[in-house]
């Protein structure tokens, strides 16, 4: 079984938390599945769970490079050489990253609005980019985004190899398969 989930902004990758915290058991409701990856707390976006280890293994292991996409909202307005440097790989306090496919894009249509909502500075243009990788490190986008001069201030999944996100609702599931 195979199911997509796109996880809200504030959810856990998780279905208990000693804290109280929102996990993903408001969300979940299908026994026996378990995230294949994780998205931080403060991401959203395409979150896929499993009730097969050798899928999940597929899905998230490194070695099978499943290309990983999000749009990105930054701190600024981001420029070629930044965008160049995302493309070569960026130099980061655990090694250099690997080569991303890396585009600006417009803000989407289809997107819905995040409760908190990121700041806003008057003064202070944001943009958006398209980002894919193909290794997963902790807190991988934010790092490389900020490495080059543009905080992430927002960040969505949508897409895993060929599962996609596909018009889903915050807090909304879909089986695959």
């Amino acid at each position: 079984m195979l199911i997509a989930l796109n996880k809200p902004y504030g959810v856990l990758c998780q279905f208990t938390d000693p804290e109280g915290r929102p996990t993903l058991a408001a969300y979940v409701r299908q026994p026996d599945v378990y995230a294949a990856g994780r998205l931080d707390h403060d991401s959203e976006g395409l979150l896929l769970l499993t009730d097969d280890g050798a899928l999940a293994h597929q899905l998230t292991d490194p070695r099978h490079k499943q290309a990983k996409t999000y749009l990105v909202q930054v701190d600024g307005r981001i420029d070629e050489a930044a965008l160049l440097a995302l493309r070569r790989g960026v130099s980061l306090n655990d090694g250099p990253t690997l080569p991303a496919e890396a585009m600006p894009v417009d803000e989407p249509a289809w997107l819905w609005a995040r409760d908190p909502p990121v700041r806003f500075r008057k003064n202070i243009p944001t943009s958006w980019l398209s980002l894919s990788l193909r290794e997963g490190r902790n807190r991988q986008v934010r790092r490389m985004t900020a490495a080059v001069g543009f905080p992430t201030l927002r960040l969505i999944r949508v897409r895993i190899g060929e599962y996609a996100l596909d018009g889903l609702a915050p807090g909304e599931t879909r089986q695959l398969l």
